[in-house]
């Protein structure tokens, strides 16, 4: 009991010293005490009030929103990998991504972005995912493998309208931020987009109470019915748990690739195959991975590098050791 206790203190505290470490790393210097006092103090002790500002309106809002960001993807992609039975999917899988995409390029087109953003993102992700089920039902025999064919076709599909909107945009003001956007960032992070933690948190306790039906349903479809499960509800519950934390989450920080495939990897190498663990770890090792970039994308250069580029730099090599390990086999 006192081991499960500690293991569990230790996955929910690690997301916190994640956060807390980036209120005192950044290419402005405030020192440890600074912190510290803004911290117990709420920045209201007096000293240096541009300080409290980097603090408590910069760092604090951008780790929190990056802490949640990185959960909800990595969680996400351990739910598809198990419901798809597929190691290599990952979050974007269903065209949320590209859906996403579209809606904040449309935005960003039509009404000079803004938050708009936000909004359309997050509607054209969820629509996205609505039309790949819709795609996917034309032809019934086997429901993951359609499913994932319609978010192909999806993704493809607004991946063709995203650039017919890059076409179109002013190449001096619209076309660099759609660029931008692409790449993900967490720069833009504040208090007023903390609406966005409502889906996230919504969509990660739909994924962490199905947390052992996932396991019910990676052994197929007979197997888990013959555990009771009821295979077509769980598998909507958590499809779309999954679905509504990373539309939460691409809509606030812009695509940001490779967490949702390489995170559950991770996980399963410290937790094992089963859900019940690998979910809550997911989400720790989420949190503190994309804290830990954000740090390193805004304080290895002078200029603050999209956090995307290095996810994917990341991401790119542990995807070659993922096919050669499996050997396209599927699970191991």
């Amino acid at each position: 009991m006192t081991g499960r206790i500690s293991r569990a203190a230790v996955l929910w505290l690690a997301p916190v010293f994640c956060i807390a470490l980036s209120l005192f790393l950044g290419r402005y210097p405030i020192s440890f005490s600074r912190v510290i006092g803004d911290m117990i103090s709420g920045g209201s002790a007096g000293g240096n009030a541009y300080d409290s500002f980097i603090v408590w309106q910069l760092r604090l809002p951008r780790a929190v929103m990056g802490a949640f960001v990185g959960a909800a993807l990595a969680v996400s992609g351990t739910a598809f990998q198990g419901v798809f039975r597929n190691p290599l999917v990952n979050s974007g899988i269903l065209g949320v991504s590209n859906g996403a995409g579209f809606g904040a390029a449309l935005a960003i087109v039509a009404f000079g972005g803004g938050i708009y953003i936000y909004g359309f993102a997050f509607l054209f992700a969820i629509l996205a995912v609505v039309l790949a089920y819709l795609a996917g039902r034309i032809y019934d025999s086997a429901p993951n493998v359609t499913l994932v064919l319609g978010g192909v076709v999806i993704s493809s599909f607004f991946t063709a309208l995203t650039s017919i909107l890059r076409y179109i945009a002013d190449p001096y003001s619209q076309l660099p931020s759609i660029t931008f956007w692409f790449m993900g960032s967490l720069a833009s992070s504040s208090y007023q987009q903390f609406v966005a933690l409502i889906p996230i948190v919504a969509g990660m306790g739909m994924i962490y109470v199905s947390r052992w039906r996932i396991n019910a349903l990676s052994m197929g479809e007979k197997e888990a019915i013959a555990l009771g499960v009821n295979t077509k509800l769980y598998k909507i519950l958590i499809v779309g748990g999954a679905t509504l934390a990373t539309a939460g989450a691409v809509c606030v920080s812009g695509v940001i690739g490779w967490v949702g495939l390489v995170i559950p990897h991770i996980g399963r190498m410290l937790a094992g195959n089963d859900n019940t663990r690998l979910v809550p770890v997911s989400i720790s090792l989420g949190a503190c991975f994309l804290v830990l970039i954000d740090i390193v994308a805004r304080t290895i250069t002078s200029s603050e590098i999209p956090i995307g580029i290095l996810t994917a730099l990341i991401g790119t090599p542990f995807f070659v050791f993922l096919l050669k390990k499996t050997k396209g086999g599927g699970w191991k």
